[in-house]
């Protein structure tokens, strides 16, 4: 009984995929562990992609985040359009202290095409004695893309990167609904449109008194 019960439980769950896209050394790494464990990783050096797995509470209903920490290994190194395709949602990251990562966001952004919700992520915002990339500028490149925007600190803000992820979460469920309605609508369209077409010729075949 209890099993069927968890069983049930997880089957009902949402699943939403996430990618981390930007250029090497700008956080995306130490967002998303931040993101997973609270904790703060400052050096983290892998050398490929990695994906987790993590259950959370959104607004009281349970997410199933699943997460593409990209890893480019240089600035010419762009994200193909599969990972766009692959996901319901972008983090594009850059660092507020490298315009050259600032520039590459929107190399990506162009060889990406996303379809999918974006939010655009201005990390190492606690050093902003070494700031190359005014706020501003963020601002506008944000209204370029039609997106969300944030400047944050991976290394000193938990609650706001977990805020950051909730948000892409609510736009990508958003999103989702409204296609499904979408969808809905069209197909309910034609069906009432065939049924009222229907009962025109059925009608106009009965027998007259």
């Amino acid at each position: 009984m209890t099993s069927r019960g968890i069983r049930r439980k997880k089957s009902s769950l949402s699943e939403v995929k996430v990618a981390v896209v930007g250029a090497p050394s700008v956080g995306k790494s130490a967002l998303t562990v931040r993101f997973l464990t609270k904790r703060y990783i400052g050096e983290y050096d892998h050398q490929q992609e990695s994906k987790y797995k993590h259950e959370a509470l959104l607004d009281g209903e349970p997410i199933l985040f699943e997460i593409l920490d990209t890893c480019p290994k240089t600035l010419d190194e762009l994200p193909g359009s599969e990972v766009a395709q692959w996901a319901d949602g972008l983090f594009l990251v850059y660092s507020i202290t490298d315009r050259e990562s600032f520039n590459y966001i929107r190399r990506a952004k162009q060889n990406l095409h996303p379809e999918v919700p974006i939010t655009l992520v201005g990390n190492k915002a606690d050093m902003v004695h070494l700031r190359q990339v005014s706020q501003e500028e963020g601002e506008i490149l944000a209204k370029d893309f039609e997106c969300s925007f944030a400047e944050i600190a991976a290394a000193e803000q938990v609650n706001q990167v977990g805020e950051v992820f909730f948000d892409l979460c609510r736009e990508v469920l958003t999103h989702r609904r409204r296609a499904k309605h979408s969808l809905l609508d069209r197909m309910l369209g034609s069906k009432t449109a065939y049924r009222v077409y229907s009962r025109g010729k059925s009608d106009s075949a009965l027998p007259k008194d």
